[in-house]
């Protein structure tokens, strides 16, 4: 049997091959086999591993509580105009929420639109 590589994101062992690409189950990270592409590490990257940029519109993928609010950002608003800063406690993203104002959020938990 052909040992096929683990994948390139996520380290998992249970990829796959789909018409000359390598799959990923677990982060669903496609890329070609031998590809000596290298990717920019220090890109900020969504839940689902596409790059951000500024000026990106992304969603919230789950609902995230607010400090000091009465509520929380819910699974699916929209986020327009992004910023990514660099920061030590994982919060890259500085934005506007509607409903809750200036904030920051880590892309872990959003998707690019």
């Amino acid at each position: 049997m052909e040992t096929l590589p683990n994948c390139p994101e996520c380290g998992s062992t249970y990829t796959y091959e789909d018409r000359g690409m390598m799959i990923c189950p677990e982060c669903a990270h496609e890329w070609t086999p031998g590809d000596a592409v290298e990717e920019n590490d220090s890109a900020i990257k969504d839940s689902n591993g596409n790059v951000l940029a500024d000026g990106d519109t992304v969603t919230v993928i789950k609902d995230l509580k607010v400090k000091g609010a009465s509520g929380a950002i819910k699974q699916g608003t929209k986020v327009k105009n992004i910023r990514l800063v660099e920061s030590s406690d994982g919060h890259n993203i500085d934005c506007k929420v509607d409903g809750f104002g200036p904030m920051k959020l880590k892309s872990e938990f959003v998707k690019k639109a």
